[in-house]
């Protein structure tokens, strides 16, 4: 596994949607070398467009700093429903190092996706999972957090980034 380096905004493939993956040896290893940079930048989640991969896959732990690893990989993921309700938090991003800025997002949604062997799985996922496939999957579609901003939230989580 090696930790690959991560995309910074405003490099342009983080504002690209991404093609769909395909199974097989290469995109095994794209996610172990995922997990272990996710890990390596203290981070709960990580798209591939997030390291210059431009395929539809993340990987994401939302509780390992708290509990045992458990990581997950997710390809080809596609929202089937989303609640209607908002949830407004703090969200960070590894390609926006040092902002936190609130965004609002479904406290629930179900997920459908693929394993890295090619089965399907569908899940309905909660709270900070919930939220944090939303970002990712936002990530898979060209959208990163600044874009789900207003003006001047926007300018705020620029000032917050780390330089």
């Amino acid at each position: 596994m090696a930790v690959l380096p991560i995309l910074r905004w405003p490099d342009p493939r983080l504002s690209q949607a991404c093609a769909p993956a395909e199974p097989g040896p290469a995109l095994e290893a794209l996610a172990s070398d995922m997990l272990a940079t996710m890990y390596h930048a203290e981070g709960r989640g990580l798209a591939a467009p997030q390291v210059g991969h431009m395929v539809r896959l993340f990987v994401m732990d939302t509780l390992w700093k708290e509990a045992p690893a458990a990581p997950q990989v997710f390809v080809n993921p596609e929202i089937l429903w989303m609640a209607e309700e908002r949830v407004e938090g703090p969200e960070g991003c590894l390609s926006i190092p040092g902002a936190r800025p609130l965004v609002a997002r479904a406290p629930e949604i179900r997920l459908r996706w693929r394993s890295l062997f090619g089965a399907e799985q569908e899940a309905l996922l909660t709270g900070i999972d919930a939220i944090c496939a939303q970002h990712e999957i936002d990530h898979l579609d060209g959208i990163v957090t600044l874009d789900r901003l207003s003006p001047a939230a926007r300018d705020e989580a620029l000032r917050e980034m780390e330089t």
